[in-house]
């Protein structure tokens, strides 16, 4: 990884995660897997100019599940790497605006 813009490769909006942003301040995002929490916390401040109190990763496995008669393991989602990032309360990103 060479550059800030290789790091965070695109916001998760789900149910969790809006509540997280409309109360808690708390934004998540895939990441890339060698991506460290300062790496992470570099990139959100000066892609976004915010400020970050805490960044939280979490590495995701993949979703398996088996067929029924050949009892093979089939993988239905690959593993990837989150990362869930608490800012300031006066601070927001404009990609989550929408969602509210």
């Amino acid at each position: 990884m060479t550059t800030i813009y290789d790091v965070l490769l695109r916001p998760i909006l789900t149910e969790k995660s809006s509540h997280q942003f409309g109360k808690l301040h708390q934004f998540a995002f895939e990441v890339a897997q060698d991506a460290t929490k300062n790496m992470i916390k570099d990139a959100l401040e000066t892609l976004f100019d915010v400020r970050v109190i805490r960044v939280n990763i979490i590495n995701v496995p993949a979703k398996q599940s088996r067929r029924a008669q050949s009892r093979r393991v089939l993988v239905r989602r690959s593993a990837y790497k989150k990362a869930i990032v608490t800012l300031h309360p006066d601070d927001t990103i404009e990609a989550f605006e929408g969602v509210r």
